[in-house]
């Protein structure tokens, strides 16, 4: 295993090295000041209460109500979450924060365990691969200046997935269950945590076959299978030494193979059938492997400091083989003027066709990310004030090799038929990749009812792109163009809150919303000024919060993706001046009658403003021909999402409502255009279990329950459906 930059690493881990001897020398004599213990980002549930800005946690408890597998279900319950549906399953989600944009998810800071996860982070961030959900033991949000110390994308904020701990006693867990569509689903983990050596070894194994039916003789699964592994080993000092050290060791490897395509269907065979699928999709299918390789040390005196290093390493590959165009025309202007294409939409359908007028491409990928990660967190005290002062150092490189091809067809009576098979690399053979060093430090200062939190943040990106001729797959000639840029950018932020008392505080922040560019893009870097402000109150059975939120962008960038259209795949737009502002509010309570627990909670986002303050003409199918005042796809003005439950020792059932208000598909203002926009929509869950004992318990889970047909989507060709109404019966055996 290779690491960037050995030079700046080796500085680095010099002078985190000299730090942490140095606060060993002083623990001794520091012995009066509280310890830090900080294993994530936010900590704890109960540690919100006092973040000065906007900051959410889904714990274990919160996650087992539902038990979804589907991220995009969990998400739902943070305001100021904006998410869009692909497949129905949440194997690619797309989620945007406070406007970011939610395509693909690469507008976010993506985690698990605190370290970035997209396929490459940097150059292609991308979210093709996005961890298991079922294996995950909470959910951080993180928005507003708390977002700054996690990098480089602090516009949205970001979202940190914590994978299953170590149990403090020798056990695991055994849930399995069946649903509709041939759903098969088994969690599998166990472990143990001794004196000096503990462990963990957890999967997850998933299928269904999919809940569409494809047209034509062929037909076939419109599924997925999934596999995913992890282990964990943890070796510690001897419990008797005066300095606790920690060497911790995390491997995984998930293999998904799914049955998807792009392709929807135009408006009115939606309205006839939204379950189905086109014959020219047959055989459309994505085939992905991840490796993710963690390795920390921790050394934790027990005092007033805290030290930890991190080196990981991610791969992922993949070749989504999906359908492309159809008589050279695409699929998007096909299904959108199916008058106009009437031959083209038949031969999609089914009709037999010419020789190679069916063309699917061989969007093969490959990506790694790794590098090296460092924070020395140390607490003391000046005067009557409280610091905790946290400092932190990324080394990091990724890349995306994208080397794809693409084959024709010829569709007869429904069925295709290989007409011509290209050479790999031939249609796209080209390198991104990104080289960073990145420092931040954050301090929390306490003082009487004042808690503050600035921190900065320093990002240098240098990035490159290699273009290489598709008539040389072996690369021999070398890249036939270099496009180099670089980007360096300080980031601060800014977080206050004020107890009132015991239960109420007010809070606010300011910091700026960064995003870069790609690799070899002529764009600017995404800027922004970003201001939030609000209440929060917490007594224990009611709590509520309040902030409403602004995002004054300076100059907002689009990326064309495969599932965006329009321009070259990677190419980006400068977008100009956007603000977008809002209002989330959450809030819950819970009382007893006689031995039931009645939980309700909401969750609402009212987004008051998504507008573009200039014009421009762009290729970019999402944004097209912008004027002043356009409002930006795939925004919804209203967002609720209520929860209500009765629970007991033994048993408990919990339905919730979400509501996601129409929206656009296309930048535009004034009266909705049916062709670019989504209808509104309500999608109710149902969740209830029983205890049969300490040990044994079971569930039955339905996801829409009411079987609402909506359309989850409109990009990038044609219309394409949520999941209808799927239930689960599950056991579940702690061992």
């Amino acid at each position: 295993m290779q690491y960037p930059g050995t030079t700046r690493m080796a500085v680095c881990l010099a002078v985190l090295l000299v730090s942490l001897a140095a606060r060993g020398q002083e623990a001794e004599g520091d012995a009066a000041l509280e310890p830090i213990d900080s294993v994530t980002i936010i900590g704890h549930r109960s540690d919100v209460a006092d973040v000065p800005g906007s900051a959410h946690v889904m714990d274990q408890e919160d996650l087992a109500v539902f038990i979804d597998a589907d991220i995009l279900r969990v998400l739902r319950s943070v305001p100021g979450v904006y998410v869009q549906e692909e497949e129905g399953f949440g194997l690619r989600p797309n989620i945007g924060i406070r406007g970011s944009g939610l395509d693909r998810s690469a507008r976010i800071a993506l985690l698990e365990d605190g370290v970035l996860i997209a396929p490459a982070p940097y150059a292609a961030p991308s979210a093709y691969y996005f961890p298991t959900q079922r294996r995950m033991h909470s959910v951080e949000v993180l928005k507003g200046p708390a977002a700054v110390v996690v990098g480089p994308r602090t516009t949205g904020g970001a979202i940190n997935m914590i994978s299953t701990p170590i149990p403090e006693q020798p056990g695991g867990t055994l849930d399995f269950r069946l649903g509709d569509h041939n759903i098969a689903d088994a969690l599998l983990n166990y472990g143990s945590r001794g004196e000096r050596v503990s462990w963990l070894v957890e999967t997850v194994q998933s299928q269904s076959d999919g809940f569409k039916n494809i047209d034509g003789p062929v037909g076939g699964s419109t599924g997925y299978e999934l596999e995913d592994y992890v282990a964990k080993l943890q070796l510690d000092s001897d419990p008797a030494a005066s300095i606790y050290q920690s060497l911790r060791l995390k491997a995984g490897f998930t293999e998904q193979t799914s049955d998807t395509a792009y392709l929807g269907l135009t408006t009115e065979d939606f309205e006839l059938d939204p379950l189905r699928r086109y014959a020219a999709s047959e055989g459309d299918q994505l085939v992905s492997e991840h490796e993710q390789y963690q390795l920390s040390y921790v050394i934790d005196p027990g005092n007033n400091w805290r030290g930890e290093i991190t080196a990981y390493r991610n791969d992922f590959k993949r070749n989504w083989y999906k359908l492309q165009s159809v008589n050279g025309v695409g699929m998007s202007s096909v299904l959108d003027e199916p008058l106009l294409f009437a031959n083209e939409l038949a031969w999609l359908k089914g009709a037999t066709s010419p020789d190679d007028a069916i063309t699917k491409r061989a969007n093969k990928r490959s990506y790694y990310s790794q590098g090296l990660q460092a924070s020395m967190e140390w607490g003391f005290g000046i005067g009557d004030a409280e610091i905790a002062l946290t400092g932190g150092v990324r080394v990091h490189e990724d890349e995306e090799d994208r080397f794809q091809h693409e084959d024709a067809y010829r569709m007869e009576n429904g069925a295709l038929q290989l007409t011509t098979a290209a050479a790999p690399g031939s249609k796209t053979n080209r390198v991104s990749s990104a080289d960073v060093t990145s420092f931040f430090v954050d301090t929390e200062i306490r003082n009487g009812k004042w808690i503050l939190t600035p921190g900065l943040r320093f990002e240098d990106i240098k990035m490159q792109r290699l273009d290489y001729s598709t008539a040389d797959p072996d690369r021999i000639q070398g890249p036939s163009r270099v496009r180099d840029n670089s980007v360096s950018v300080l980031i601060p932020g800014l977080g206050a809150l004020y107890r009132l008392n015991s239960d109420w505080r007010l809070l606010a922040g300011v910091h700026k919303g960064f995003n870069p560019p790609a690799p070899g893009s002529s764009a600017a870097e995404e800027t922004s000024l970003n201001v939030e402000a609000g209440t929060r109150y917490d007594s224990g059975k009611l709590s509520f919060e309040a902030i409403y939120f602004v995002n004054d962008y300076d100059n907002l960038v689009g990326t064309v993706t495969e599932s965006t259209g329009g321009g070259d795949v990677g190419e980006q737009f400068d977008g100009g001046e956007v603000v977008v502002s809002g209002l989330e509010v959450t809030s819950s309570y819970a009382w007893s009658i006689g031995r039931v627990e009645v939980p309700v909670s909401l969750q609402y986002t009212w987004t008051t403003q998504a507008e573009f303050e200039s014009a421009f003409d762009s290729n970019f199918d999402p944004w097209g021909e912008v004027s002043v005042g356009d409002e930006l796809p795939y925004i919804p003005e209203h967002q609720l999402r209520a929860m209500a439950g009765l629970t007991t020792e033994q048993w408990r059932i919990n339905i919730a409502a979400s509501y996601i208000g129409k929206l656009r598909t296309t930048a535009g203002q004034g009266p909705f255009d049916q062709a670019e926009s989504v209808d509104a929509r309500v999608v109710w869950d149902l969740a209830s279990a029983w205890q049969f004992s300490p040990k044994l318990s079971a569930y039955v889970k339905v996801d829409n329950l009411l079987d609402e047909t909506y359309v989850a989507a409109l990009r990038p060709a044609g219309a394409r459906p949520g999941l209808p109404r799927t239930a689960y019966l599950g056991l579940t055996y702690r061992l």
